[in-house]
C-alpha cells in the first residue's frame, strides 16, 4: 500500500491506487482505525507533501559497506547515530536552500523508516511490527561544516536538509531495494539495500535501546557510496524501488 501526504486547499492523508487517491480518515498509524473516502482524487491534481512529520529524525552514518570503503573507514562495530531536527523537512519539488555559511552542500540518498507504534527497547524479532513503511530521503550536508565542526549537528541541520518523499510503501522489503541518486540527470549513488551493514531490525531495535520512538519518527538508515556536491540551480533525484521519485532542486 502507498501512503501520501496531499494538498488541495486542505491537508489529507490518502491512499494511492494507480492514478487515484483515496483520502483516508482516521488514524493510518492503527490498522483498522482508519476508512477510505468515497471521493477521489486525480494525483495529477493533487499537491504531494512530505508524507510524515516526524517528532524527531534518527539517522545512521556509515551503514553501507560500499560508502565504507569509498570513505576508507573500517566498518563500525555498533550503529552511528545522529539525529536532525523536524524543522529540516521538506517534501518532494520543495527547494533545498543552500546556506550562506556553506561552500559545499553534498548529497545523500537514503531509506527511511517510518515509526507505526511507540517502540521502546525492541529485540530485533519486534521490529517489523512497528513499522508503518519506508520512504525516500536526502541527508543533505554541509560537509566543509561538517568537517569543520569536528561534529554533525550544524552540518546536517538546516532548514530544508531533510527532504523527504513522495510516499511511504507499508509492503516492501527493506533489506533488498534498489537505491539510486541522480544530480541534473546524471546518476550518482546507485547501490542496493542489501549492502547494509546493519540491518533494519538491527539498527531499529539498537535505536530504541537509547530513545523511545513514536508513531510518525523517521529513521535515515544511511547512504551508499558515491556522494557528492551539490550547487544552487542543480535538481537532484532520490529513486528507490518501490516507493517511487524524491526530486527537489536546489537554489540559493
Amino acid at each position: 500500500m502507498l501512503l501520501g501526504r496531499f494538498w488541495n486547499g486542505r491537508v489529507f492523508v490518502g491512499i494511492i491506487e494507480g492514478e487515484r487517491v483515496y483520502p483516508a480518515h482516521g488514524n493510518i498509524f492503527q490498522e483498522q482505525q482508519y476508512s477510505l473516502d468515497n471521493q477521489t482524487f486525480n494525483l495529477a491534481e493533487l499537491k504531494v507533501l512530505a508524507p510524515c512529520l516526524p517528532g524527531k529524525i534518527i539517522c545512521a552514518g556509515l551503514n553501507y559497506r560500499d560508502h565504507a570503503d569509498e570513505m576508507g573507514f573500517a566498518y563500525p562495530e555498533a550503529p552511528v547515530l545522529f539525529m536532525k531536527p523536524a524543522s529540516a523537512i521538506i517534501g518532494p519539488k520543495e527547494s533545498i536552500i543552500y546556506p550562506s555559511m556553506s561552500q559545499q552542500v553534498d548529497y545523500e540518498a537514503e531509506l527511511a523508516v517510518v515509526i507505526k507504534k511507540t517502540a521502546h527497547k525492541l529485540k530485533p524479532d519486534q521490529v517489523y511490527d512497528h513499522i508503518l513503511g519506508y520512504t525516500c530521503a536526502n541527508d543533505v550536508t554541509a560537509r566543509d561544516l561538517q568537517k569543520k565542526d569536528g561534529q554533525w549537528t550544524r552540518a546536517k541541520s538546516f532548514d530544508t536538509f531533510a527532504p523527504i518523499g513522495p510516499y511511504i510503501n507499508t509492503d516492501l522489503d527493506p533489506n533488498n531495494l534498489e537505491i539510486k541518486l541522480y544530480l541534473n540527470g546524471e546518476l550518482k549513488q546507485s547501490s542496493n539495500t542489501k549492502h547494509f551493514i546493519f540491518d533494519i531490525a538491527q539498527l531499529v531495535s539498537f535505536i530504541s535501546q537509547v530513545m523511545t520512538l513514536q508513531p510518525g519518527d523517521l529513521i535515515m538508515t544511511g547512504t551508499p557510496s558515491g556522494i557528492g556536491a551539490m550547487q544552487p540551480g542543480d535538481f537532484v533525484q532520490v529513486a528507490i524501488q518501490g516507493i517511487g521519485n524524491l526530486e527537489n532542486s536546489v537554489i540559493q
